[in-house]
């Protein structure tokens, strides 16, 4: 919840002012840093306490699309799930007054903080620079139909603030962000 509080917090920053230039600095990684050792993920089964064919036989009864493979390395099966990317982008209704932006802001991030909590979201953030596109949200749905309305029910996006652009997205089930 408190990474979620921080998403939605930086997320309103980004999307606050649009007129001032971005403050983004440059970050210098150590050379320790990049050699430091990266912790290995538990396996599927650890994280869910289902096999690999039992969550695959469940998603897929839910409608969504999967796919898995066998490592040749570990020899691991890997699930791999397809996502829906949702890119925010600048809309063409950008004019509103500073309390109008102030309460729209309010209204998307309780959107956003809606479908994390519902499961239809998995992450939510705001890119660190002023470009054209603004954030993104992972949808975990099954179709892409319910990711575009999910989506274009955002306050910001009905307002015409925010127009959104959908990708299908894939990637391994049961592995976090690092």
């Amino acid at each position: 919840m408190k990474n979620l509080l921080l998403i939605l917090i930086c997320f309103l920053v980004s999307c606050k002012n649009e007129h001032e230039p971005s403050k983004v600095k440059d970050t210098v990684i150590e050379k320790e840093t990049i050699e430091a050792p990266i912790e290995k993920s538990k396996p599927l089964k650890e994280e869910s306490g289902k096999s690999v064919a039992e969550l695959k036989a469940e998603l897929i009864s839910k409608g969504y699309k999967v796919f898995d493979y066998v490592d040749e390395k570990t020899q691991d099966t890997t699930l791999m799930q397809q996502y829906f990317m949702a890119f925010l982008k600048n809309g063409p209704i950008r004019n509103q007054n500073e309390e109008e932006a102030n309460q729209l802001q309010s209204e998307h991030l309780a959107h956003l903080g809606k479908m994390y909590e519902l499961g239809y979201a998995d992450i939510s953030g705001p890119f660190g620079d002023d470009g054209e596109i603004r954030g993104i949200t992972i949808y975990n749905v099954p179709t892409l139909k319910m990711a575009d309305s999910l989506a274009n029910a955002d306050p910001m996006v009905k307002a015409g603030r925010l127009v959104i652009e959908i990708h299908p997205w894939w990637a391994a089930k049961g592995y976090p962000l690092r």
